[in-house]
């Protein structure tokens, strides 16, 4: 075992070693950009850690959490109401989607079911679920669902009337995932150069259109022409990777009524947004939910406790036979886990509480960090506890500096790559910071994150100076 001190001690050597070695047998993703920095262990959101690297190599350091691992740990770490469920999931059996399961029934019915929590938008009447291992598989699956809606799978062709819809609408720095079938869905060449594109012979071909988000007029103008030729229309209800771009009031509930009319299917891409912009899902407005065809959820799905996503579709959606079966479809202990966090949230109100707490943060944000280093940070942008910083060209060109400073000065956050340029004459759009963290925060720790994001930055102008 390795012998952890408390924060400001520091690692024996031959356990630094140890860690040391161990980061270089995980493959490194990042192209080299790998943080040097090794997380010990962690309880709420702090995260004790060690650098690999530099003076202060080994030392344990105390960190404030503002991503939630990717977004993904809405309840922090080691959430007390988790420990319950993971004991009653196992003893629910393993059984996979060939068989019922009482806990994945529980879980659904509070669900979806009469009265159930989200019974409002997604009546079981109306609507079934599957679960995936992570938001790109379930995404995956919506995209099998576009594709099986126009398939006659008696005749073994498209269905009369759907053969020239062929093409789905995706938007400029959109991020729906790497796998194979998602890249043709992201405009951005990095992305998509070198990989092999999907092989579908007529009349099966797939183009994908993309087109800015959150701009109106270009929406409408592209339902006006190209309209009967669409599909589907793929949207995050606020944009991620391109850098927390929220659209403006009206827009998204606009592309719900186009789709209705040109009889095009609406999928909402919720795996980053699910529970964290003041509602469970961000295909809200005043006038309450915005319809969609199929909605995929994740990330905060798993509590942090495990990678898991939902797809919730029309019941008409289905695919032919074997066509979507999943080793990890809504588990007994993964549904032990969601039923478990989901009832924590609404009975602490954690969900309602970050619609009021996230306008004070990014208030903080913008007098304590955009504007006090403007040759820094352009802009904040945000909902709830989903919320970004786009970097100025300067900042984007030291971010690995940048990301360092703040960790040593306590927190850690991420960075989003930006949409980039953009068509129609927009600007170009730079990397984000974003700053999600686990919806456990209270109002005392999102101030010392934003005083932490200051003097991490302030660190960062001195050593450049």
């Amino acid at each position: 075992m390795v012998k952890v001190p408390a924060p400001g001690g520091r690692l024996a050597p031959a356990d630094l070693e140890r860690l040391r070695a161990g980061q270089a047998l995980q493959m490194d993703h990042y192209g080299g950009g790998r943080l040097p920095f090794t997380c010990v262990q962690a309880r709420g959101l702090v995260q004790q850690m060690v650098p690999l690297e530099g003076e202060g190599a080994g030392q344990v350091l105390e960190v404030l959490d503002a991503s939630g691992g990717y977004a993904s740990a809405c309840l922090g770490a080691a959430h007390p109401c988790l420990q319950p469920a993971f004991r009653e999931g196992l003893e629910r059996g393993y059984v996979t989607d060939e068989l019922g399961s009482l806990e994945r029934t529980l879980l659904l019915e509070e669900l979806f079911g009469p009265g159930g929590r989200w019974a409002d938008r997604f009546p079981g009447s109306a609507y079934h679920a599957s679960g995936r291992n992570s938001g790109s598989e379930g995404l995956e699956l919506a995209l099998r669902l576009v594709l099986e809606s126009g398939f006659d799978r008696r005749r073994l062709t498209a269905k009369a009337g759907r053969e020239e819809r062929r093409t789905v609408l995706a938007f400029e720095g959109a991020w729906h995932g790497w796998t194979g079938g998602l890249v043709p869905l992201l405009n951005r060449r990095h992305y998509r150069l070198g990989l092999p594109a999907p092989v579908s012979a007529p009349p099966f071909g797939l183009d994908v259109a993309f087109l800015p988000f959150g701009e109106p007029e270009a929406l409408e103008h592209f339902f006006a022409e190209q309209g009967s030729r669409l599909s589907a229309v793929f949207v995050e209800p606020i944009q991620g990777d391109a850098g927390i771009l929220v659209p403006p009031p009206g827009y998204l509930r606009r592309l719900a009524g186009l789709c209705r009319e040109h009889g095009v299917l609406l999928v909402a891409d919720e795996v980053l947004t699910f529970a964290k912009t003041g509602q469970f899902f961000a295909m809200t407005d005043e006038e309450g939910p915005i319809p969609t065809d199929i909605t995929v959820i994740g990330k905060s799905l798993g509590m942090g406790a495990v990678s898991t996503s939902m797809v919730i579709a029309r019941r008409e959606l289905t695919v032919r036979s074997s066509g979507a079966v999943s080793t990890s479809d809504l588990r007994p202990l993964t549904c032990a886990l969601m039923r478990s966090g989901l009832r924590y949230l609404a009975e602490e109100r954690l969900i309602e509480r970050a619609g009021p707490l996230g306008v004070a943060l990014r208030e903080r944000l913008r007098r304590d960090v955009v504007e006090a280093f403007p040759e820094l940070f352009l802009e904040v942008r945000g909902l709830g506890y989903m919320n970004g910083i786009e970097l100025t060209e300067r900042a984007a060109g030291a971010l690995s500096r940048l990301r360092h400073h703040l960790l040593e000065s306590g927190v850690f956050v991420e960075f989003m790559a930006g949409a980039g340029r953009r068509s129609h004459g927009l600007r170009y759009m730079f990397p984000a910071m974003r700053i999600a963290p686990p919806l456990i925060a209270s109002e005392d720790d999102l101030k010392h994150i934003v005083d932490r994001i200051r003097e991490g930055t302030r660190r960062f102008v001195e050593a450049g100076r």
